[in-house]
């Protein structure tokens, strides 16, 4: 009985340590003093973090994608010459010793890729290439890797030269049900909306909502109840809302605001947007001179936005940021000071506070959880 009983109590222990702790998987432009893509423990309870590995044999891995089963994950490698230069690597995870075995690699159907999706039902790797102006579907079974696929290119350009000299696209975002696929491009202002099928991998063009000109589109996130799109505009420091059509996925504008802080007039740079599980928030970085979240509260019938407060991030270009599976916690990764700032989150008023912890990581520029 006593034995059964102490069975039990550990049992309860493990089960508590386990929903503590997660892993946060970094990653990183090893151009600098970088090696690649770093894991480390993370307790949801403390906020704080230990350094568990680091994959070191791949360069610039600046966007990650988790499998849903968590036993792979992906990352793109931003390269570029020649038109064809970037790459996705596919990771085996060992949970048990926090390291990642690589299995092979695809290109990515153009240059500097930027983004990379996973499909719900793990088949499929979308990768976004900034520099091509191109996205690509790539199958996956075992976490192997195939191309099997052409290249999409977009066609275009915007009215800013210097940054929009042809097509950009920034992000390939999978709906949560898995069936349209939005992908905001810099360089043409638009989000471009695509029919995907999460069996044979094709994408189909449908659709395509533009922005104001100039704005550089390069984020998205989708509101809990699926109503709802958030893109963060790089380039004017703006968050565009859009309504979904339940039907087809298609976007109408709903609601343009700044995200600059009162009084700002700098360069915005912004990059990063997510809206917080219970969809009472929007959250969005800016880069540039402002260094700051801006924090959003959401109509919870029209989905608009309202400012609420200009969190500083302490640090230098907030590149990602991420909210905790508890999201107690949202950490900003600032990829010019090479560390990642960890703030503690009133989940009623959405405001940020500074909980003075930090992961020395150099320059990171994209965080994903993945259980431990």
């Amino acid at each position: 009985m006593k034995y059964l009983a102490s069975l039990l109590l550990c049992f309860i222990v493990a089960t508590s340590m386990a929903q503590e702790n997660y892993r946060l998987v970094i990653g990183t432009y090893t151009s600098g003093k970088s090696e690649g893509i770093y894991l480390y423990d993370f307790n949801i309870k403390t906020g704080e973090a230990t350094r568990v590995s680091v994959t070191k044999d791949i360069a610039n891995p600046s966007y990650l994608g988790v499998s849903p089963d968590q036993k792979y994950i992906y990352a793109v490698s931003e390269r570029n010459g020649g038109g064809n230069a970037g790459q996705v690597y596919a990771y085996a995870y060992n949970k048990a010793k926090g390291e990642l075995t690589f299995i092979n690699k695809q290109p990515s159907g153009g240059d500097d890729p930027c983004y990379v999706s996973v499909s719900r039902n793990g088949k499929w790797v979308i990768a976004g290439n900034y520099s091509s102006g191109s996205l690509k579907a790539l199958r996956s079974a075992g976490g192997h890797l195939y191309d099997e696929n052409k290249a999409i290119l977009h066609e275009g350009k915007g009215i800013k030269p210097e940054r929009q000299e042809k097509p950009h696209v920034h992000a390939t975002y999978l709906s949560p049900d898995n069936k349209t696929l939005y992908v905001p491009d810099l360089g043409i202002d638009q989000v471009v909306v695509y029919r995907f099928d999460s069996y044979s991998g094709q994408l189909t063009r449908k659709a395509s909502v533009s922005v104001e000109p100039g704005s550089g589109p390069r984020h998205i996130d989708i509101h809990p109840n699926g109503k709802f799109a958030y893109v963060m505009e790089e380039l004017k420091g703006n968050v565009s809302v859009f309504a979904i059509d339940g039907k087809n996925g298609t976007l109408k504008p709903l609601q343009t605001i700044s995200a600059a802080a009162e009084g700002f007039s700098g360069d915005m740079g912004s990059a990063d947007i997510h809206v917080s599980s219970d969809g009472k928030f929007v959250y969005a970085s800016n880069r540039g001179n402002a260094n700051d979240i801006a924090i959003f509260s959401v109509d919870p019938k029209k989905g608009t936005l309202t400012k609420v407060a200009n969190q500083p991030v302490l640090g230098i270009a907030p590149r990602n940021f991420t909210l905790d599976p508890s999201e107690n916690f949202l950490l900003v990764a600032n990829m010019k000071s090479d560390e990642i700032v960890v703030f503690s989150r009133d989940k009623n008023s959405g405001k940020l506070t500074d909980t003075g912890k930090r992961i020395s990581v150099p320059t990171p520029v994209c965080l994903k959880w993945i259980a431990k």
